[in-house]
């Protein structure tokens, strides 16, 4: 078994640091609006939505990365990895700045120092190698390295990159979807709690 994980939205959630930023820009402040993928659909839907979508993104991932939560169950499935010694690790498609970001954060090295402030790379945290983090600027790259790692498993709340072509078909797609309101037409199954990922991969 070689388990591979997607990064953002997957292991590190953002939800109240999208939030956040969007409310601190002035762009959008609803109450109603609790989710990043539910600010992302409103904001996209503003005049010039993409560029301000992507420029939250930009100082998310990057200044902002460090106020980030660890997904709730992230750290029961890594630490049972990494007592039965399966390997883990860990490909992002992940850029090396955001776009509009002005103050020119890099975001792979806020990921990794995040990933750092929480024991990834310790012996007495998950004991993963700094090389067991694997950064590709498109998406495309994302699934040649999944294929070239020889992953069992991938997990990832992205189904875009289990329907990129040349996804392998020798992986099992595990699909993070918390909110259940994914229908998905990728060849995958689709889970939506880190428990339920840790039942059905590190089953006895």
């Amino acid at each position: 078994m070689h388990v591979g994980l997607d990064f953002d939205n997957t292991i590190a959630g953002y939800d109240s640091v999208f939030i956040a930023a969007a409310r601190a820009r002035g762009i959008l402040n609803d109450p109603a609006v609790n989710s990043k993928s539910a600010l992302r659909t409103r904001v996209r839907a503003l005049e010039n939505g993409e560029e301000k979508w992507m420029a939250l993104q930009g100082e998310v991932y990057g200044k902002l990365m460090k106020t980030a939560d660890m997904i709730p169950g992230v750290d029961s499935f890594l630490q049972a990895c990494k007592i039965r010694e399966i390997p883990v690790q860990i490909v992002s498609h992940k850029t090396e700045y955001g776009h509009f970001d002005t103050d020119h954060v890099n975001l792979r090295t806020a990921a990794r120092s995040w990933m750092d402030d929480r024991g990834f790379f310790d012996a007495d945290g998950y004991n993963l190698k700094h090389d067991d983090v694997i950064f590709e600027s498109t998406r495309k790259e994302k699934v040649t390295r999944i294929a070239a790692l020889g992953c069992s498993h991938f997990v990832d709340d992205l189904e875009e990159v289990f329907l990129e072509h040349g996804f392998p078909k020798n992986v099992f797609g595990v699909l993070f979807d918390p909110t259940g309101t994914v229908a998905t037409e990728a060849n995958v199954l689709v889970i939506q709690t880190w428990q339920e990922i840790q039942d059905f991969i590190l089953a006895p």
